[in-house]
C-alpha cells in the first residue's frame, strides 16, 4: 500500500503503542559499570577527565557499588590503578594486588555482583604499553604468560568473568590453558576482540595512569579504517576459546557491531568508551543538548547495531535516570 492508504505515523501517536512496537530494547540488565580502584586513604578522588566519575579505594567501591546494584545494575568492569610500576608489571598479577584485594572484598560483600576484570599489563608497567617491551617494541609470546597469570590471578580472587583487552596475538588461548589447569574451566572470556587503535580512549588513560611512554599502540591495536580485518580477530578468538567478545569503541564503530551480529552467534559487547562519555557530558552542559536524551539514544543504538552487552560509563547516571522518570 501506498500513502494515503498507507500511514505509518499511525503507530507512533500514542506513547504506549510507540514502546509497544519498538524493534530495539535497551534495559539495566544489557550494562556494565566500569570502575577503577586504586590504593589510597581518601574513599574517592574525582577524576578530572571523567566528569562525574571517581577513583575508589576498596571501601569507597564497596560503598559505591552498593548504590549501583540497589539502582538496579548488576555488572560491573573492574580496573586497577596500582600503587608501583615495573617492566614485570608484577603488581597485576599480585595476590595483594588492587584488583585482587577489590575483587575478594566486592564478592564477599555481594555475592550476585557479576565482576568483569579488565586483564591487561599497560598500568602496570613502567613503559606504559600492553605486554613486554624487548629492543624498544612490544614482544608477542613473552607477554601471553603474563597476561595468563593475570587472569588467574582474578579467578583465584573470585571474579567472575576475565577480561583480556592487550590485542596480543594468541592470548585467548594461553588464557584458556591457564584457566583450566587451575580448574577455572567454567570461568568465562570475554575478549576484547576487535579493539582499536583509537583516539577516544585519552581519558581514560589518564585515568589509568596508562600511556604509553614512548611511541603508541597502533602495532598491536588494530587500524580503525578495518572491518574485515575485525571479523578475523573474532574469529581467531572465538576458535582459542573465547565465549564472548568486544568491539571497542562502540559509538564510531556500530558498522563493526553489525558486521559481527550478522556474522558470529556469540554475545557481543559494545564498550562505550572514555571519550565518548567525555564528549556527551561536555555536551550536555549545553543549553540546546539534552545529555539524557544522547545518552538513551547512542546506547539504542548500540543495541540496535546488535550488541548484546553495554559497557558504559552512564550506566550510573542511566539508572538514576530511569529511577526517577522510568526512561527505559
Amino acid at each position: 500500500m501506498k500513502f494515503p492508504e498507507a500511514r505509518p505515523r499511525r503507530l507512533r501517536e500514542n506513547p504506549v503503542l510507540r514502546k509497544l512496537v519498538s524493534e530495539t530494547k535497551l534495559s539495566l540488565d544489557h550494562l556494565v559499570m566500569p570502575y577503577f580502584v586504586r590504593a589510597m586513604k581518601e574513599e574517592k578522588k574525582p577524576i578530572p577527565a571523567l566528569p562525574g566519575l571517581y577513583h575508589y579505594s576498596v571501601e569507597g567501591l564497596l560503598r559505591e557499588v552498593g548504590q549501583l546494584m540497589k539502582s538496579g545494575v548488576h555488572s560491573i568492569l573492574l580496573f586497577g590503578v596500582p600503587g608501583k610500576t615495573d617492566l614485570a608489571a608484577s603488581e597485576a598479577y599480585a595476590r595483594n594486588g588492587i584488583v585482587q584485594k577489590a575483587v575478594r572484598a566486592l564478592k564477599k560483600e555481594f555475592p550476585s555482583l557479576l565482576v568483569i576484570t579488565d586483564v591487561c599489563l599497560c598500568a602496570y608497567m613502567s613503559h606504559g604499553h600492553c605486554g613486554v617491551v624487548e629492543k624498544g617494541r612490544v614482544s608477542n609470546d613473552p607477554s601471553l604468560k603474563l597476561l595468563a597469570r593475570v587472569a588467574v590471578s582474578h579467578a583465584e580472587s573470585g571474579a567472575d568473568v576475565a577480561a583480556p583487552s592487550d590485542m596480543m596475538d594468541g592470548r585467548v588461548r594461553a588464557i584458556r590453558r591457564a584457566l583450566d589447569s587451575r580448574g577455572f574451566e567454567s570461568l568465562p572470556i570475554l575478549s576484547y576482540a576487535a579493539k582499536y587503535a583509537s583516539s577516544f580512549y585519552g581519558p581514560f588513560r589518564d585515568a589509568a595512569g596508562s600511556t604509553p611512554q614512548f611511541s603508541d599502540r597502533k602495532s598491536y591495536q588494530m587500524n580503525y579504517a578495518n572491518c574485515q580485518e575485525a571479523m578475523k580477530e573474532i574469529a581467531f578468538d572465538l576458535e582459542e576459546g573465547a565465549d564472548m567478545v568486544m568491539v571497542k569503541p562502540a559509538l564510531a564503530y556500530l558498522d563493526v557491531i553489525a558486521f559481527a551480529r550478522r556474522r558470529f552467534s556469540v554475545p557481543i559487547a559494545a564498550y562505550n568508551v572514555s571519550g565518548e562519555y567525555a564528549m556527551i557530558r561536555a555536551c550536555g552542559g549545553l543549553p540546546f543538548f539534552s545529555e539524557k536524551e544522547m545518552v538513551l539514544e547512542i546506547l539504542t543504538a548500540m543495541r540496535r547495531a546488535g550488541a548484546q552487552i553495554i559497557i558504559t560509563y552512564h550506566a550510573r547516571q542511566l539508572a538514576a535516570w530511569n529511577h526517577r522518570e522510568k526512561v527505559l
